[in-house]
């Protein structure tokens, strides 16, 4: 049995803690702050209650694995997972409007028909084939297996099958998400719904590689789901208690100053309360600018390793409190695009990050009796994507928010009670990433800037887990992460992830 100290008691990290302490060894969680769960926060206020950060969950498997391997108990025992239908609500800039159903690709197809036209359907079911080649093709390297050593040949082709397009006597092929929505696509409302896709990860459609498709592919294909009774922020309460069960020791307000290494290999943390936390195994749940500092300020990767990938967005957000109670049907979601998604773009990643004029809202309804106080007043999200840098005008950025989001409910300025608005700084305070930089999943392609370090370092005995190491950002992606770390733990550099 060995002793290992986690840092950071995110998503990533407790998913770690929970199999590494069913292997036997003393895990102790080590959190700055007063709580588990990372970005998976809540706000609470008078009797209303908000989910503040992600509000769906996209392929829960991976959290059910979790909860197979760590116990019998499953996790639907601990939580009210339900799929939310329509999977979505599309408010586009002509004001053309789709609710898409959940997991039901002949539902889509009928759906954008019926609103887009009678060959869009086809469009986008032929293009979640190919998206699902991609997928085939990069699910093991990308989610499933250690960071490769020869990561370089995850860098250089990109696995999404794009169609030959013919353009000025020149045969050439989608290379970007945006090329595919123009090319195959061909119609700007899919190619809007193809890029909302990459944009509320915090990419830039017209660079993210083509195998962005994944994405969404993951969507259509396993469902967008919710956990009714408290929302996401119970999926966090269910892994921490999880990890209680399975005696993992949690010390909160607890921050940890330092990594110490001897001989190469790493011998424990420092506290700031003082005193040395001595152990075998130390594993990282934090941006790797932050473990660079515990570690005295040199870098961890391995000689050759792929850059740590840094996001250049984050998140407004704003929580609505309404008088009057949601209406039967209404969709969970509904994304709100914007009137001029060049200029959004432009705005977004150009030299001069700003929030744009008018941004894509998503806008999120929960049907949960646990977030309101009684029947007659609804809680609704807004959030945007902005850049993760300071000097955001976070009021009038609301104002923004509030006035796309009418478009998807009428009247809502007159249901207003009050609001709360929470920033990139907000962001940062809850997950420790100093400008609120929301990390993207990891994607092949695009000369490797969008894959994330390997959960091993050059230290022997210190691994990194969570969104800002392999495989990335994203619910999923943390709990794979968490389970990639715990198989190298115990079963050493050998360990080639799950079968």
């Amino acid at each position: 049995m060995a002793r290992i100290a986690v840092i950071g008691a995110g998503m990533g990290a407790m998913a770690a803690a929970a199999r590494l302490a069913v292997a036997g060894h003393r895990v102790v969680v080590y959190e700055r702050t007063g709580t588990y769960g990372g970005a998976l926060g809540r706000f609470e206020r008078d009797g209303f209650s908000f989910d503040t950060g992600p509000g769906l969950l996209p392929l829960p498997a991976v959290w059910r694995d979790l909860f197979v391997k760590t116990g019998k108990e499953p996790l639907e025992d601990r939580v009210e997972l339900v799929q939310v239908d329509p999977s979505s609500r599309h408010v586009f800039a002509d004001g053309t409007q789709v609710a898409l159903p959940n997991a039901s690709r002949a539902g889509v197809v009928d759906a954008l028909d019926a609103a887009l036209g009678p060959t869009a359907g086809r469009r986008w079911s032929d293009f979640l084939v190919r998206a699902r080649e991609a997928w085939d093709r990069t699910r093991r390297p990308l989610l499933e297996e250690p960071l490769w050593p020869n990561w370089e040949v995850l860098a250089e082709r990109d696995p999404y099958p794009s169609v030959p397009h013919k353009r000025l006597l020149r045969t050439r092929r989608a290379g970007t998400l945006a090329e595919v929505g123009a090319w195959e696509l061909r119609d700007a409302r899919l190619a809007a719904l193809l890029g909302s896709h990459a944009l509320a990860y915090g990419l830039d459609p017209r660079t993210a590689p083509a195998n962005t498709a994944v994405l969404p592919y993951m969507e259509y294909a396993f469902g967008m789901w919710y956990v009714r009774g408290g929302g996401l922020r119970e999926l966090a309460r269910a892994v921490y208690e999880r990890c209680l069960a399975r005696r993992v020791e949690f010390r909160f307000d607890a921050e940890v100053t330092g990594v110490v290494e001897r001989d190469g290999r790493v011998a424990g943390v420092e506290l700031a309360e003082g005193g040395l936390a001595e152990a075998e195994f130390v594993v990282a749940g934090v941006a790797p600018e932050v473990l660079d500092r515990l570690c005295g300020g040199s870098t961890v990767r391995a000689a050759g390793e792929v850059p740590p990938q840094r996001g250049g967005a984050s998140r407004l957000t704003v929580h609505l409190a309404l008088r009057g109670g949601r209406a039967e049907g209404t969709a969970h979601r509904t994304v709100v695009h914007s009137e001029d998604g060049g200029a959004e773009l432009d705005a977004l990643f150009g030299a001069e990050p700003r929030m744009p004029a008018r941004a894509t809202v998503t806008v999120l309804r929960p049907d949960d009796p646990a977030l309101v106080p009684d029947a007659d007043h609804e809680a609704v999200t807004l959030s945007s994507v902005v850049p993760a840098v300071g000097g955001l005008d976070a009021e009038a950025g609301a104002e923004h928010l509030v006035d796309a989001a009418e478009r998807a409910i009428p009247g809502l300025r007159d249901r207003l009670l009050w609001r709360e608005v929470r920033t990139p700084a907000d962001v940062a305070a809850a997950t420790g990433v100093a400008d609120g930089a929301i990390p993207v999943p990891t994607l092949a392609a695009a000369g490797g800037r969008l894959l994330h370090a390997a959960n091993s370092t050059r230290v022997a005995g210190l691994f990194t887990v969570g969104g800002w190491s392999h495989p990335g950002g994203g619910l999923p992606h943390a709990g794979m992460s968490g389970a990639l770390v715990a198989g190298l733990v115990v079963e050493g550099p050998e360990f080639r992830g799950s079968q």
